[in-house]
């Protein structure tokens, strides 16, 4: 068998696969609770299920334009402007198959072999092997727990050369929760402003779980607009994960470049799904309150149980459905033949005796943390902390 170079080089998305994991041993028989992968446990709202039911009914059912029906494109805009008081026109638009195509895009677009790209760690896992998939080169910015796992200008100015194209991080964050204010992007912006080449992809997948109030986008900066690319869609926000929607923001001649890319690979995504995408856009973050609610609650109750763990240092992140806790101070620590060197040894240790799927934080660029995702319901998350104690308590 000859597999190319290229898939070779390209690692398995370590969340899929502990996901995969999991229902391997579920299957099996075993109780696992799983916190390793990011999808909301709620069902899509009745008022977009409708839409795609009309759709089907209209005959909603041939070759679409490659970057999205213009009736969604317009709903896109008009949601710019309503939520993030962006001014765009359609043409700004392209409506990919999932925002990890749209990312895919824009990465393969702009980043050319040997280039840079700058990842402020931790990371999306994805990032990472898309950039390696543009044979671009990732440089990674390490952040702590402790600066809420967010990089500083200085940091930043420090990493740029004259091989840097693009920088990649998203707000609310995955793996950490955390949220940039409108301050911090600010200063992010005065950077920026001085690198003319450097262009910044901004995912704001999660843009509908922020427990700050307000969403705060990069792109809001006249200064540096026309370099900015804003990733969003349906997935987190509407509960949307199989419809496989989403979207970029930017300059005219960016979206010419990816809908060129796009129309090779994929052309326009599904159709239906895009019907039910633009109803939900319409409609607005007031159909999914009830989501936000659960999250808010959730995220409460994770804090108080991973806080109350000695050995676990955790931050409170302000959006997501995450946290990223530090467990260095558990390392060398040991039940039986079984000791924790690293968080791929802890997570390990927690799926095989503890029943409980999360993910290391290697995954993410950060390799003394893990991710836990709260995306389930209060029950299980009360079922898992106590697991997850019990088990930590086992080691000295």
């Amino acid at each position: 068998m000859h597999l190319s170079s290229t898939i070779k080089n390209l690692s398995e998305s370590q969340t899929i696969a502990m996901s995969r994991k999991s229902r391997e041993l579920q299957a099996q028989g075993f109780d696992i609770i799983n916190l390793s992968l990011g999808e909301p446990d709620f069902n899509v709202p009745d008022v977009v299920k409708q839409a795609a039911i009309s759709a089907v009914e209209n005959d909603f059912s041939k070759y679409m334009p490659v970057p999205g029906y213009k009736h969604l494109q317009e709903a896109i805009v008009k949601k710019l402007k309503r939520d993030n008081n962006l001014d765009y026109k359609t043409e700004n638009i392209i409506v990919s198959t999932g925002a990890k195509q749209s990312l895919a895009n824009v990465i393969m677009a702009i980043a050319d072999d040997n280039e840079e790209v700058l990842l402020p760690a931790p990371y999306w896992v994805s990032y990472y092997e898309l950039i390696k998939l543009a044979r671009a080169t990732p440089v990674v910015i390490p952040t702590s727990i402790e600066a809420d796992f967010k990089i500083t200008p200085e940091q930043f100015e420090a990493n740029i050369n004259e091989k840097t194209r693009l920088m990649i991080f998203s707000s609310p964050c995955n793996p950490s929760g955390s949220v940039y204010t409108h301050d911090e992007l600010a200063e992010l912006a005065k950077v920026i402003e001085r690198h003319p080449d450097l262009y910044v992809i901004c995912d704001e997948i999660y843009e509908y779980i922020n427990f700050t109030g307000k969403q705060a986008s990069l792109a809001s900066f006249d200064s540096i607009k026309d370099r900015v690319i804003t990733v969003n869609g349906v997935s987190k926000g509407f509960a949307m994960t199989g419809y496989r929607i989403g979207f970029l923001v930017a300059d005219k001649w960016i979206t010419d470049a990816c809908t060129k890319m796009q129309g090779q690979i994929t052309s326009g995504s599904s159709s239906i799904a895009q019907m039910a995408a633009a109803k939900a856009f319409e409609e607005g973050p007031g159909i999914v309150k009830h989501m936000y609610e659960a999250f808010e609650r959730r995220r409460e109750l994770m804090f108080d149980g991973l806080s109350s763990i000695p050995g676990i240092k955790t931050n409170k992140p302000q959006g997501a459905f995450y946290f990223f806790p530090d467990i260095t101070a558990l390392y060398g620590t040991k039940v039986g033949d079984r000791e924790i060197n690293n968080a791929n040894d802890f997570c390990l240790y927690l799926l095989e005796e503890a029943n409980i799927a999360t993910v290391p934080g290697e995954a993410f660029g950060s390799p003394d943390n893990f991710r836990v995702s709260y995306a389930t319901s209060d029950h299980l998350l009360t079922e898992a902390i106590k697991r997850i104690k019990e088990a930590v308590e086992k080691l000295s």
